[in-house]
């Protein structure tokens, strides 16, 4: 973002934590907690991570290029439980409309797209734009969705290509009523076109950098180099005296530090089991878990492959998915994707669910108990 003189002061602090804070890996795997960097990260590398987090956490205004309509002024008041790059609550959900038509899914871009902003700047506003911008009239859906956790997210990007597809099966050609098939990328961005699919509910981008490019787009109204025009207002053109701030409003170091911070977030770790019997219980829930077939679906551990991060190569992951999308039955149905339907959904990661206060795709869930039950299609 173009805010130098302000930001110096608050980046010269965190370098200077970066540097008091290169503790022994030892000491770093010891004392993890959900929000954390990777443990084993260079001194440079832990620098850049609390760069990007002071980008992710601050408050952004319509000076710098805030709207002129979003949902939120700062990245981390969607990601909040337990801590910065957490989930969402029911409170802070996104509404996105898309139309599922045909078996082909449009994602309305010619009626604004298929996020819903909230706010509106006052520059705006004093044009006699009235905010929420409208869900478009041909969505055939809308929803309201929690974000998701974006823990370990650079580690599942690194996961090899092959592990993933090595467990599609999209024909049920075993015969286990269980057909995973991979999402597919719709960043448009040339080398990307249908590359495999990782990121979001829908398993939709490929790349983290490209979600996270969008996400900025959408909800902050923050132009990008790679995306330097405002989106419309339900297919209207924004009014130049509503947007003074020079495009791009994100520049290309802001967009690498935030990057940086999210793809250094650490996994959540696990719970401290102290009592045997507490022990005894998750084994038996663990066998259980394996003998109903749930792990066909949340693969319990994957690995990461080469990383010029070494900190990050070659990682045993117990992120509890396959990242291959699923189908959970008509009642399950939401919005569509480019390539998934709408019943369909990327396997959810199961690490970190004790953070969580909803669960399913549009937050319906208030227990793991009812979300075990609300699961159709594939789980049956």
């Amino acid at each position: 973002m173009r805010y130098p003189t302000r930001l110096f002061p608050l980046l010269a602090t965190a370098f200077l934590v970066a540097a008091c804070d290169s503790a022994p890996e030892a000491t770093v795997e010891s004392t993890l907690e959900a929000g954390d960097p990777i443990a084993g990260l260079s001194e440079e590398e832990r620098g850049r991570f609390l760069l990007g987090k002071a980008l992710f956490t601050r408050l952004t205004s319509p000076e710098e290029g805030l709207g002129p309509t979003y949902n939120q002024t700062r990245c981390s008041a969607c990601h909040t439980l337990p801590d910065v790059g957490g989930s969402g609550t029911t409170e802070g959900t996104l509404g996105k409309a898309r139309l599922w038509e045909n078996e082909t899914c449009n994602l309305l871009e010619e009626e604004g797209g298929d996020l819903i902003q909230k706010e509106a700047t006052p520059l705006l506003l004093a044009t006699g734009y009235e905010p929420p911008e409208q869900t478009p009239p041909s969505a055939s859906v809308r929803i309201d969705e929690p974000a998701l956790a974006i823990f370990g997210a650079g580690l599942v990007e690194l996961i090899p290509e092959e592990d993933i597809l090595s467990r599609e099966d999209p024909e049920d050609a075993d015969g286990d009523g269980i057909s995973g098939r991979a999402g597919r990328d719709i960043s448009g961005h040339p080398g990307m076109e249908g590359q495999l699919g990782r990121f979001t509910r829908k398993a939709e981008w490929a790349r983290l950098y490209d979600f996270v490019d969008a996400a900025l787009r959408t909800e902050l109204g923050l132009t990008t180099p790679r995306s330097p025009e405002e989106q419309s207002l339900n297919g209207t053109p924004v009014p130049p005296e509503a947007d003074p701030a020079p495009d791009p409003e994100m520049d290309e170091e802001a967009m690498a530090l935030l990057y940086d911070f999210i793809r250094f977030l650490a996994p959540p770790p696990p719970e401290v089991i102290t009592s045997a019997a507490v022990q005894d219980s998750v084994d038996a829930g663990q066998q259980l878990f394996d003998e109903v077939g749930c792990a066909e679906c949340h693969t319990p551990t994957l690995r990461t492959g080469p990383s010029d991060i070494p900190a990050m190569a070659n990682q045993t992951l117990n992120l509890y998915s396959n990242v291959l999308l699923h189908d959970l039955g008509p009642e399950n149905s939401g919005m569509c994707g480019p390539y998934a339907t709408p019943s369909e959904y990327r396997t959810a990661l199961l690490w970190g669910m004790r953070f969580k206060e909803n669960f399913m795709h549009d937050g319906a869930a208030t227990t793991l108990r009812q979300s075990i039950e609300l699961h159709g299609g594939e789980s049956e």
